[in-house]
């Protein structure tokens, strides 16, 4: 069983944020810059929300409004979903699936240490398939024994 504490261990510490007082724009040039999906808003230290690219593309662009004067807190997510380093990718994946989320920030004594994706968890089970995959074709074809 693989843990988000294993899974953000093996990715940059870089915790992209925003304040709930900027701006639209803000977040997406932190999108575009980083190449990431979402934006976690944390004010004075406290998570109190996340971006995502859909919020900003549904919510700002397709109506036309502009990102420059648009403020974070009208298009956030508020009390977003998290998770803890024990959880497993496993839990991760379910909760993803059954809310309809990418993202899930995590939390260790309320500081966000991380951010798990739904990117991050495919790869892992590719990765786990991958080697029970050459463990049974070790075991079939009988080498390594």
């Amino acid at each position: 069983m693989i843990t988000v504490k294993q899974v953000i261990e093996q990715k940059a510490k870089t915790i992209f944020s925003v304040r709930s007082s900027d701006t639209v724009e803000n977040v997406l040039v932190i999108m575009r810059d980083h190449r990431v999906r979402a934006v976690l808003v944390i004010d004075d230290g406290a998570l109190v929300g996340i971006v995502s690219q859909g919020d900003c593309s549904i919510k700002v662009l397709l109506p036309h409004h502009n990102p420059k004067q648009v403020i974070v807190s009208k298009i956030m997510t508020i009390n977003p979903l998290t998770v803890s380093p024990s959880n497993s990718l496993e839990e991760c994946m379910a909760i993803m699936v059954h809310k309809h989320i990418r993202h899930l920030p995590v939390l260790e004594n309320n500081n966000v240490i991380g951010v798990v994706s739904i990117g991050d968890t495919v790869k892992n089970i590719i990765e786990l398939q991958g080697d029970q995959i050459k463990f049974l074709e070790t075991y079939i074809k009988g080498y390594g024994v």
